[in-house]
């Protein structure tokens, strides 16, 4: 999550910076709409404190010398301006909604699923990665978006979209990003006790680091196994739910957890060692540890097996 381009760094009065290569009135309607309500708001208090003060009677004019039924002129005023404004906003807003829902035909697709809680993107190729979306500058994108669990959203503050992403249901975004940069990524629609974690990143690169973004191995063979492990621990999102100083979380402390005697919600126990630490990482449902939620996600497909020999390896270290 490191060099995140700030939401209050660069931008507007209210609005962080704008990257969409095709929402670029987005921000120029939201302040038309903005700054005609406080003119509004503003000119109905002064038109208010204006009859407080200048329509108090004096005693000798209790009564109204005249009344005031109708005036044509102004009712013409305050009923053809307001309509003319309106139509005006919503058929700009109606093209900014079309600009936003329709896919380029060139759209490079993506498949992103939400889980408890961390972002899965796979890319065209079959790679899989957790909370870092890679796009290449200047290409439309078309990502297609369902959860394995509950209702969730994906929110991109920069690129003026966002969508809810639900259960066993696609739902479809389209965005076009003209800057280079990482950026934010979050969830906006409660879904537990992590939802506030469930962030990820926005990579924007040029075509050749997306490239090689692809084609990249993901494992570094160069660093022993636990120290592996530990990177993973935070790239794979176990933090979210898992802690190593022994605190307790969603899930299970990694801190002493080797060869340790588990006891299970069904009455169970098993030790854990190497082949429960796998099994726990490949199908979490099967035990679940008592005084803990079903709410793991199975990671198969998402990590590889010198991946999955890390992780054992640094829960092993932290158990030392």
């Amino acid at each position: 999550m490191n060099n995140i381009q700030s939401l209050t760094k660069k931008g507007s009065f209210y609005l962080p910076e704008n990257i969409s290569a095709n929402l670029g009135q987005f921000d120029i309607l939201f302040y038309v709409i903005f700054w005609l309500s406080v003119i509004l708001f503003v000119g109905l208090l002064i038109f208010g404190f204006f009859f407080i003060i200048s329509g108090k009677r004096q005693q000798d004019d209790q009564l109204a010398k005249k009344q005031i039924t109708h005036n044509v002129k102004l009712e013409v005023i305050w009923t053809v301006i307001p309509t003319l404004i309106v139509i005006i906003i919503f058929f700009w807003g109606f093209k900014e909604y079309l600009i936003m829902r329709t896919t380029a035909p060139n759209a490079l697709e993506i498949y992103v699923s939400g889980k408890k809680w961390f972002w899965e993107f796979t890319y065209p190729n079959g790679k899989k990665a957790i909370d870092e979306l890679v796009v290449p500058v200047n290409q439309p994108i078309k990502l297609i978006m369902s959860s394995t669990d509950v209702l969730h959203s994906f929110y991109l503050p920069n690129l003026r979209v966002k969508r809810d992403v639900i259960p066993n249901r696609y739902t479809v975004m389209s965005f076009e990003s003209a800057k280079l940069g990482n950026y934010n990524i979050f969830c906006t629609e409660y879904c537990g006790d992590q939802h506030s974690n469930m962030k990820a990143i926005l990579k924007v690169v040029d075509s050749d680091d997306y490239t090689s973004f692809l084609n990249e191995v993901d494992f570094d063979e160069s660093i022993p196994l636990s120290e592996a492990g530990a990177n993973i621990y935070v790239k794979k999102g176990c933090n979210a739910c898992h802690s190593v100083d022994g605190s307790n979380m969603i899930g299970p402390t990694w801190k002493g957890l080797y060869n340790k005697n588990r006891e299970f919600a069904d009455g169970t126990y098993a030790k854990a060692d190497e082949v429960y630490l796998k099994e726990s990482i490949l199908y979490p449902q099967r035990k679940i540890v008592k005084g803990y939620q079903n709410v793991m996600p199975s990671y198969q497909g998402l990590l590889v097996d010198k991946e999955i020999d890390a992780i054992i390896e640094y829960i092993k270290e932290l158990s030392k």
